[in-house]
């Protein structure tokens, strides 16, 4: 094949702005809203909410940050058992640690690569106690919400609910982000949308979303000099990305259609492979496609081995994997990603709990199967047909 590497990087999924973002910050500035303090914000907070169909948002400096208020106000003290997603990104899991909690980690299922309701079920026959689930939706495509929420009511358990990834993803017609007791959404730079940074917690009732506003700004109490009666954090979102925010959100139905359209391509182009996409269940959800996911067949992986840090694999006729993949398409410079390391399989998290659908053996996990199989290809929603085209090319190839 004769491709020579593209001059731009195409990227795994970039920021794209639109110009209307400019026209909100301006008048930050103009009006000297720049920190964290000014209508913007309330705006903000108002578009998110509404767009969840959720009560109350609190527009704040990061996903993580928003996750670490949703661990606070859940009340989890130290010690205590929290069932955590396990094929995730750290972000979702490490708040829990923030509060000195202990992550009880939920082994993964094949339908939608998210945190399996059986699994999740044998968790709670073996930590009976435990009163609060975190979920997240891989790569914008919502979990088994029914099951989950029905095993969380028979337990009496509280959900929060990351969909960091999944902005404009829906579950029977529902918005994620509107599930849980406590939600999330993340503006991170490569997100469906952003605001450079930032994240959104979502809660039912005004008690909660100002609480989280106070712990967000150093819990200053309501005192003419600063009183502090309890922990707080520097948290808030500044007025300038809030209006970065409001200039995306006109623009978030137009990058669900390129996301959506983009895997539809690489599904074409790629179904005579020995792979499949990432999966979701048709006629019950609908994800916002934020990354698109291969996963190779057993019998098409070539043989490869991952250390912490690298992997080296052995090329074969009609076979490829992972770090073949992603390493040819490096050489075009393109990038890809390979599929969220389990967090059981995180030298950090080496000594928590596993929970499978089989109890606590690892006789089956799903998560790490699709680690060592699957691949995030690049995703991103200024890349042009043709550019996509000749990328579905490479992947070809590498399997000849």
């Amino acid at each position: 094949m004769t491709v020579k590497p593209f001059e731009k990087k195409i990227w795994l999924s970039s920021p794209t702005m639109h110009g209307d973002e400019q026209k909100f910050v301006k008048e930050a500035f103009d009006t000297n809203w720049v920190s964290t303090v000014g209508p913007h914000l309330a705006e903000l907070e108002k578009t998110a909410a509404s767009y969840v169909d959720m009560p109350y948002g609190v527009a704040l400096a990061s996903g993580t940050a928003a996750l670490h208020l949703a661990v606070k106000l859940a009340g989890i003290k130290p010690g205590e058992n929290v069932f955590c997603s396990d094929m995730t990104f750290s972000a979702t899991v490490n708040p829990v640690s923030y509060e000195k909690g202990k992550q009880i980690f939920i082994d993964s299922e094949y339908d939608t690569w998210n945190m399996d309701p059986t699994a999740l079920e044998q968790a709670f026959k073996l930590y009976p106690d435990t009163r609060v689930v975190m979920l997240a939706h891989l790569y914008g495509t919502p979990a088994k919400l029914d099951e989950i929420l029905s095993i969380c009511k028979k337990h009496k358990a509280i959900l929060i609910e990351d969909a960091a990834e999944s902005l404009g993803a829906t579950y029977k017609g529902k918005q994620t982000g509107s599930f849980g007791t406590y939600n999330i959404i993340s503006y991170n730079g490569n997100k469906i949308i952003t605001c450079s940074g930032g994240g959104m917690l979502f809660t039912h009732d005004e008690e909660s979303a100002n609480k989280a506003r106070k712990w967000a700004t150093q819990a200053r109490e309501n005192a003419p000099w600063y009183q502090h009666e309890e922990l707080g954090y520097n948290y808030r979102m500044s007025n300038i990305l809030a209006g970065i925010g409001r200039g995306q959100y006109l623009h978030l139905e137009e990058h669900l259609a390129q996301k959506r359209s983009i895997y539809e391509r690489y599904q074409k182009g790629l179904k005579d492979l020995p792979l499949t996409m990432n999966p979701y269940i048709k006629g019950q959800m609908e994800p916002n496609f934020w990354l698109s996911s291969i996963l190779i067949k057993p019998e098409a992986i070539c043989q490869q081995v991952r250390g912490e840090k690298e992997g080296r694999y052995v090329k074969e006729k009609g076979k490829s994997c992972p770090t073949h993949i992603m390493e040819t398409l490096a050489k075009y410079n393109v990038e890809s990603r390979p599929i969220w390391k389990p967090m059981h399989l995180q030298p950090i998290y080496l000594n928590n709990p596993f929970v499978t659908k089989e109890g606590e053996n690892k006789t089956t996990d799903v998560g790490a199967d699709i680690f060592n199989r699957g691949l995030c290809l690049p995703s991103d929603n200024k890349m042009t047909p043709e550019q996509q085209d000749t990328i579905i090319e490479i992947i070809k190839e590498c399997f000849k």
